[in-house]
């Protein structure tokens, strides 16, 4: 699905869906969530979301990998962020159709 219109190879098709997938867990989204609001270290974020500090620090590494966050050290804490533009893009595209959907079911039922 590139500009050209074109199929994507079957390779970059495994990658777009191991890519959902990764968004596919509601704790990962929460804590994306979370750090849209602002870096945070994992104390704050067990605080905010009630994980436990191996959990989180699990879904941390998956979005690591994925290049969705990114830490760096503070002393002895580490600090996480969303990394770059990408999360806050996907959440508005998400949000949008999200409620183009909702505006369009009450459409419906108005006209019912």
């Amino acid at each position: 699905m590139d500009a050209a219109g074109s199929m994507p190879s079957p390779q970059l098709l495994e990658e777009y869906s191991q890519f959902f997938r990764l968004l596919s867990e509601p704790a990962r989204l929460q804590l994306l969530c979370q750090l849209r609001q602002g870096p945070m270290d994992v104390a704050s974020l067990i605080e905010a979301t009630g994980f436990s500090q191996s959990h989180i620090s699990r879904q941390l590494g998956q979005l690591q990998r994925a290049g969705l966050v990114r830490c760096q050290r503070d002393g002895v804490r580490t600090i996480w962020s969303t990394d770059g533009d990408l999360v806050a893009d996907l959440c508005s595209l998400v949000q949008q159709r999200l409620k183009q959907r909702l505006q369009d079911q009450l459409k419906q039922l108005q006209s019912a």
